[in-house]
């Protein structure tokens, strides 16, 4: 039986930590779906707008091999209705979730439809965060 995995996110100047979590993702299943997270969900969950706009984050994600298929993550951490319209066996997180209110939530959601939830080492060093900061003390 193939195993349909999940990865949602916003994939905002992608970067090393990015291609390290699609990596093991796509070591864990047989069918690996991206969500891109809307511009205005991450404006309203992270304060700020990504730099790069939806279209090119699908874009840049639809390109990469390790990749199956893209879809557009309208939700808010309640992932139900993402499982709903992917149908997905195994949803994929950074481990910046784990042992949180917010990740219990979510694990407990899941179950309830058979999906799993697995966690994945967050990279330390480059994230969209630092890079943000960067572009904007020297742009």
């Amino acid at each position: 039986m193939s195993v349909r995995g999940y990865v949602p996110g916003v994939w905002d100047l992608f970067h090393i930590g990015h291609l390290n979590i699609l990596r093991r993702a796509r070591e864990e299943c047989d069918v690996l779906v991206i969500g891109a997270v809307t511009d205005d969900i991450v404006e309203a969950t992270k304060g700020n707008r990504p730099v790069i706009p939806l279209a090119e984050r699908m874009e840049i994600l639809a390109s990469l091999s390790l990749v199956d298929e893209v879809v557009l993550d309208d939700c808010t951490s309640d992932k139900m209705p993402m499982w709903q319209r992917v149908g997905f066996d195994v949803l994929f997180k950074g481990d910046d979730w784990r042992g949180t209110p917010k990740g219990a939530v979510l694990e407990a959601s899941m179950a309830a439809v058979g999906a799993r939830v697995v966690y994945f080492p967050y990279t330390h060093g480059t994230t969209s965060t630092i890079l943000r900061q960067f572009i904007e003390a020297h742009g």
